[in-house]
Formats: C-alpha cells, structure tokens, sequence
C-alpha cells in the first residue's frame, strides 16, 4: 500500500516551507519516528520524523524548494497492497478512522469537517516528544449549511495558488490542474491567465525580438530569494518599527572593573569550563536591573487592553548566523547564577549557529540583548522584538583615556544602548534602569546590593 506524506504545518501558521535537506533516499527502509527530512520555516530548521514505517518510494521535491503546506512531500510503500491508500470518507461513523499520527489534516469528524488540531509525533537523539499541529485547511465547502443542497468540492489546490488565483481574479473551477491527482499548481494558473490575457491573431502585434543583454550588465547583480529567517526578521522588524514608538538612549560608562573580574574567572582553574564574558556580566546586570524597573521586562497586549507585567525574565540574545539574525531566549534567567547564565548563552550559541535552533526557543522573550562589539561597533539603535518592551545593545569595549579618581588613565570603556517602548516605559524609567545595568558593570560588587 503507497501512503503519501504531506508537509504539515509546523506551528507557526506558515504556508510553506524550504526543504534543506532529505536524510532517505527513495528505497530506504524507515521506521515510524525516524528523522526523513529537515525543512526551514521562517524561524528555524525543524527536523521532520517519519509517519509511518516502511520504504520510500518517492521523493516529491529536492532540497532547496519551497513546499506548501500541504503538498505532497515522500510517499512510503507500507507493504500489501500496492494501490494507494484510500482517502477516509465523511461519513457519520468517520470516528471509526484509523488515527493520525502525523502530517497533514486530521481525521475528519462526523460533521462532515476535520479535526482542528492534529498530533504530530516528534523525536530527537534523547527522547520522544509530540508537539501540536494546527490542522490545515479542508477542502469542502459547507454550501450545504446555507443552501440545504450537496457539499461542492473546492478545486484542490494549495495557499499560495488560491492566493495567487485570487490576485489574478481567476475562478480556480476553470482551471484544470495538472499536479497529482488533479492538484492545481502555480503554472497552471500562470498559463490559464496568459491564455485569457493573450489577444486574438489578428489583433496580435508583431513580436519583436528582446534586446539581448549587454556584455556590461551580465553578471553586475545576484537575486536572492526573500525567505527563511531573512523573511521572517524583516517582517518583525518592520511590524515593530512601525507598531511601537521607539526610543533609544545612551551611557558610556568605564568597564575596567568587569575586564579585570573576568580576566580572574580565565585564570581560575575551578572555572576552567566555564567561559564567562563580559555579555553573560551584562546578562546578569539586566536581570537584576530588571527588578527594579518593571516596566521594561513587559509587554503591551492591545487587544486587551492591558500591560502584562512578567515575573520572570526570558532573556533574548541576539545572534547572528548564516541563515540570518536569530534571538533565542535564556528561560528563566533571571533564576540563574552568574556561571549558569554564561553556560547557558554558550549553549544558546553554538544552537544558533547549527541552525538547530527550535521554534519554541524564540517564543515567549521578555527582554533582549544584542551584542553589537563583537564587530567592533561602539553603539546602535536597535529595534525592540516585538511582544518585548526593551532591548539592550553592548558597545565595543576599548581601551582609551578616561577620567579616574580626578586623573586621566587608560580605562576600559563601553557605550551601553537602549531601545524601549514608549507606550510602556517613561524616560526616567529607561534612564534609571541603564544606569542601573551601568553601575553594576563599572563596579561588579554593586551587584551584592540589589535584589
């Protein structure tokens, strides 16, 4: 029996996905939950685990497509009968249908409608885990509801070819699909609208031949395709920009204290695992400061009309990869000692630039931090995530002179710069939160008198 895999949705209520890489190969023999494919949404690579066992029999796109959700993705031969697996009918005893294990739909209900929500069984190297799939779009109309007649079938297609028809003003029932099974894809839309667009022969112009590109001109520009993380940060950046009044402000302050501690964790052999930089001090200083300047570990819910105050710190840290800027979050940092909390963003690290990192680790921030130094960058105006009330960006610290004790001394000073949402943090707010995370940086010890 030939069993056809869909891509699902991952969550994020996203249409499609790029396939990054595929782990069988047609004729290989796989077990239910093993890893198949590893597909890139807008926030993360996501590991994809087998929904059935057996062997695979096709391999519906390469890597480097983009799939819909819900196209076609690998079809596996589960042994017996070699037609196709029969597609569950709607019916009052539909309860009686084998469940879903993974993938795309759900089993459909006695209502004539599926399920909302599917499971979808999830595995890595340590242990098995599900996570829930928001089920995708039916295909039938519920004309029936209003007119007392049939069910009418939707022409079966995915998001981005209804959404495209829709712009071209095409009625998608004048298309003739030319995918499996009757599917209508993006070309066959493309060529219906040339066909109705294309005038008649006698009204036809004569063609006349494109200008051949000059020797000049070949080569002088890449196009990139806007998709993956670069899509999904711009998006948020600009829902951001454009959503919450930003205001950012600056403080330079002599850090000289915090390099000599951190050069004395390096020379401590106990400490010898554990590398601990000026960010995880930073860190540290943020979750401290926080307590004492609520309003920027908060959020602005417009839709209820609240501030939502949060009683913890999920602590962003902004990083840049290949695949683009990604902000993973420290859960709970705000419990975590100086050690844990370095340990932490070193895993959160080396996770990123994998590009392993899971959707669910850059959900939920409360607060963010971006390190703009590491590039030699003194200070910015960074732009707030949204959902989170403030970011913090760390200056390049360098070694220049400075006044010290009513005298001028080589000292190490960095420029701290925060960006905060207007709408939920005053200016004396911000202001006394950075001078807050700057005292504790200037002298560490400042620390032991906040809490």
């Amino acid at each position: 029996m030939i069993q056809e895999f869909k891509l699902p949705d991952l969550g994020e209520g996203l249409p499609e996905a790029e396939l990054v890489s595929w782990l069988v190969s047609v004729g290989d023999t796989v077990t239910l939950n093993q890893t198949i494919a590893e597909v890139e949404t807008a926030k993360a690579v996501v590991e994809l685990p087998s929904p059935h066992a057996g062997t695979v029999t096709t391999l519906h796109a390469a890597a480097g497509d983009v799939v819909a959700v819900g196209a076609p993705l690998i079809s596996f031969d589960l042994g017996g009968s070699s037609e196709p697996a029969p597609a569950p009918a709607v019916a009052a005893d539909a309860e009686k249908s084998p469940p879903n294990l993974v993938g795309y739909g759900a089993a459909p209900t006695a209502s004539g409608r599926p399920a909302r929500r599917a499971r979808v069984a999830r595995t890595d190297s340590s242990a098995v885990d599900t996570a829930v799939l928001e089920a995708a779009p039916h295909d039938v109309l519920r004309e029936a509801e209003l007119t007392h007649e049939a069910p009418v079938e939707r022409p079966r297609s995915t998001p981005p070819v209804r959404k495209l028809a829709k712009d071209l003003g095409i009625d998608l029932a004048m298309v003739e699909g030319s995918g499996e099974s009757g599917l209508i894809i993006r070309a066959d839309v493309e060529a219906y609208a040339s066909r109705i667009a294309a005038p008649t022969p006698a009204a036809a112009a004569p063609a006349s031949p494109a200008p051949a590109p000059s020797r000049e001109d070949a080569g002088r520009t890449t196009r990139i395709p806007i998709r993956g993380v670069r899509k999904f940060t711009a998006e948020a950046m600009v829902r951001s920009a454009f959503t919450a009044p930003h205001v950012t402000t600056f403080h330079t302050v002599d850090v000289t204290s915090t390099v000599e501690l951190i050069a004395s964790f390096r020379s401590d052999k106990s400490l010898a695992d554990h590398r601990i930089g000026v960010l995880a001090v930073a860190a540290k200083a943020v979750c401290l400061a926080l307590t004492r300047t609520p309003s920027l570990n908060a959020k602005w819910d417009e839709a209820a009309g609240e501030i939502v105050q949060h009683h913890y710190v999920n602590l962003g840290i902004a990083a840049a990869t290949e695949r683009g800027l990604v902000v993973p979050h420290v859960k709970d940092a705000d419990r975590m000692t100086l050690i844990e909390l370095s340990d932490a963003i070193g895993a959160l690290a080396a996770t990123a630039r994998s590009g392993k990192t899971q959707p669910g680790d850059m959900m939920g921030g409360t607060f963010s931090i971006t390190n703009v130094g590491v590039f030699g960058v003194e200070a910015g105006t960074p732009i707030i995530n949204p959902g989170e009330a403030g970011i913090l960006a760390l200056g390049a610290v360098r070694r220049q002179p400075w006044e010290h004790r009513g005298e001028i001394a080589l000292r190490d000073v960095m420029t701290l710069s925060l960006s905060f949402d207007h709408r939920l943090v005053d200016g004396e707010q911000g202001a006394r939160f950075l001078v807050d995370v700057g005292d504790i940086l200037r002298e560490p010890g400042r620390a032991m008198l906040m809490g």
